[in-house]
């Protein structure tokens, strides 16, 4: 889009693009805790936007919507990364949701309930609703996720987009086998909201939608979900 003087119409261009922002902030929602605020992603992802017209250089070959979407993302991640709001515990907790699921699981030779995971952990199932709700910014499958403490910075593990480990790990057709096999295995439910999630790309209240449950609900079949997938994968490989 160019003005009368053939320079980018900025203005338009923002206008344009401003629901791509918006997509992108609320798909990366389901990655991050229940105390960031979509209206910060959506504001820090607009700079990324206006960052991405005054960059563009359409030269390069590139698509605008394909450039502007890595510029979005990367700005939102940045903002992210200047505050460090991922709390110990929740890691910590999420870690058992994972151990406690995954030794049900290799004992009882099932998928294990949500009220049996609660028990095993000793909490009242309140309290473990909770716990998947907070778990909400653990998430992504990542092969970083099977190595090293747990204690890397948050997003560079759960929301960055590197292209050496965990591509080339995706890459390999056995590791690519045993996920399928690990998906597979999920309760119904549970794959459903996988893969609306990922392949359709829905947001949590679309995603709510279908399943007729609230947003809150989907953010714990989520957790729970990743949870047993991490589980499962640790025992295959």
């Amino acid at each position: 889009m160019y003005n009368a003087s053939g320079q980018t119409d900025i203005d338009a261009q923002i206008a344009r693009y401003a629901p791509l922002v918006k997509r992108i902030a609320h798909h990366m929602m389901a990655r991050l805790p229940a105390n960031v605020q979509v209206d910060d992603l959506i504001q820090t992802g607009m700079l990324g936007l206006l960052d991405a017209i005054q960059r563009f250089d359409a030269a390069q070959g590139a698509q605008f919507e394909t450039y502007a979407s890595q510029r979005i993302r990367g700005a939102i991640l940045d903002g992210l990364r200047a505050n460090d709001w991922i709390p110990r515990e929740v890691r910590r907790n999420s870690r058992k949701i994972e151990e406690a699921m995954n030794a049900l699981e290799q004992q009882l030779g099932r998928t294990a309930s949500e009220r049996e995971v609660a028990d095993e952990m000793g909490v009242p199932l309140e309290e473990y609703h909770r716990m998947l709700l907070d778990a909400r910014g653990n998430q992504l499958v990542y092969y970083d996720d099977f190595d090293g403490d747990g204690d890397e910075h948050f997003l560079d593990r759960n929301c960055g987009d590197s292209e050496s480990g965990p591509l080339e790990v995706l890459l390999d057709e056995d590791f690519r086998r045993e996920l399928s096999m690990a998906i597979d295995s999920l309760p119904e439910r549970e794959k459903l909201v996988m893969a609306l999630y990922y392949d359709e790309e829905l947001n949590l209240k679309e995603i709510g939608a279908v399943l007729g449950v609230g947003e809150s609900r989907v953010c714990q079949l989520h957790s729970q979900a990743i949870a047993r997938l991490r589980g499962k994968l640790k025992n295959m490989r």
